[in-house]
């Protein structure tokens, strides 16, 4: 029992019931994946750029990308199949405890191997410095500088900490991703403000003095499933790019409540956004994004995060289950490299899940305890399902996007206080 437990006993945790969020199904079929990434290599300037016997590097992220297993493996097919030898690099900054041990554990658990992708996997922390710009050195992955082509794969889409023409893609896959941690240090030391500008100079850069071949930019809608790829050429990726975030931004998923007392997520992690959870969706941002909330808590650490707790600052209270997860190893290396410590602040630690709920409703200052508004997620990507406490029930009504899909029911935790109930 913690020291809470007895301060948070009489709170009375309300009913609550099933919503069902409506988003368009428009994500491609595999074939047509596959037919995207083949149709890529016809674009005039790209083809021809990759020889027989040449060595070529394809970027591959720590990010949860769909079908990044199919895409990689496509492109190491293509690479192959016009007789050039691909291999693949961890391109993920200072992820995976900024080591190359944890970064190629990360492609891992991806289902991304040696074996399943039948080329090498070359994982160094090692980079070479290529260039200048405005006080900022531009560093690269050492592999990939002395590839003889390089193929650059990201998701195109909006980001949880800055705003502007570029955000998370292409352009910030070769800043940060092709950069490692030391390109990552160097991006982010003007903060999050400076951060579009910073990934347009020292992308803009990277293309003029390396040998990218071509961009792949994935696009994925609110149920975060490809629904569009963009193969671009190396001097089309800054132009084009701006065009394809705000067609990403435009399928994203969000809640559709203005506000809550409370919000709960089941779990947070690497693999659902770079920042642990999208505040795109969940808020608790410096950003005027995602839905509005007094108090957040924390119930568990996704396995495929492997310990790597960014983002628990913007909560307020988590489970002993979540802390006792935690590698401060593959955490702390995030906070260096943002130059930043405010979203690796450790929340409130209680005992169980229950006691997550009792207690951010308890620390609300605002709240009418007998009618409280608590919303629960899985996580901030998968949205579709999510529980809403029985006082919002008349807030779905009118709106096309949400349906109730169950009758009013009481949260069931196990004997250690740990939820049994689905979302």
């Amino acid at each position: 029992m913690s020291g809470i437990t007895k301060l948070v006993s009489h709170i009375e945790l309300p009913r609550f019931v099933r919503v069902k969020q409506h988003f368009p199904h428009n994500e491609l079929t595999e074939e047509q994946i596959i037919n995207r990434v083949s149709d890529g290599f016809l674009k005039p300037g790209i083809k021809e750029k990759i020889k027989p016997g040449q060595r070529i590097c394809i970027t591959c992220g720590s990010r949860g990308v769909s079908n990044i297993v199919l895409i990689t493996r496509q492109l190491v097919k293509q690479v192959k199949a016009l007789g050039a030898e691909p291999f693949i690099i961890p391109a993920m900054g200072s992820h995976g405890g900024a080591t190359a041990e944890g970064q190629v554990g990360i492609l891992k658990s991806y289902g991304i191997t040696e074996e399943t992708m039948g080329c090498p996997i070359l994982s160094s922390m090692e980079t070479i410095k290529i260039s200048h710009v405005k006080g900022m050195d531009v560093h690269i992955d050492k592999n990939a500088y002395e590839a003889d082509g390089i193929i650059v794969v990201n998701r195109i889409k909006a980001h949880t900490g800055f705003k502007g023409v570029y955000e998370s893609g292409l352009m910030k896959m070769m800043t940060i991703g092709l950069g490692k941690q030391r390109g990552a240090y160097i991006a982010h030391a003007d903060g999050d403000d400076a951060m579009p500008e910073r990934i347009f100079l020292i992308g803009s850069e990277i293309i003029k003095h390396s040998k990218i071949i071509m961009g792949v930019g994935l696009l994925e809608n609110a149920f975060d499933k490809t629904f569009d790829i963009a193969v671009l050429s190396p001097q089309e990726i800054p132009e084009e790019e701006p065009k394809l975030l705000l067609k990403a931004k435009a399928a994203m998923g969000k809640i559709f409540f203005d506000s809550c007392d409370v919000i709960i997520l089941q779990k947070i992690g690497k693999n659902y956004s770079g920042g642990g959870m999208d505040t795109n969706v969940v808020g608790r941002s410096r950003l005027p994004i995602g839905i509005k909330s007094e108090r957040m808590g924390i119930l568990d650490l996704s396995d495929e995060s492997h310990g790597n707790a960014t983002g628990m600052g913007r909560a307020d209270v988590a489970s002993m289950r979540f802390f006792r997860k935690i590698s401060f190893d593959d955490t702390y290396p995030n906070a260096i490299t943002d130059h930043d410590s405010s979203v690796y602040k450790i929340p409130l630690i209680v005992d169980n899940d229950e006691e997550v709920i009792k207690t951010a409703m308890a620390i609300c200052l605002k709240i009418d305890y007998s009618n409280p508004r608590v919303i629960m997620l899985k996580n901030s990507l998968e949205i579709e399902d999510i529980l809403i406490s029985e006082a919002m029930i008349p807030e779905v009504v009118g709106k096309e996007q949400l349906s109730i899909v169950e009758e009013p029911f009481h949260l069931e935790f196990d004997k250690e206080g740990n939820l049994i109930t689905q979302i």
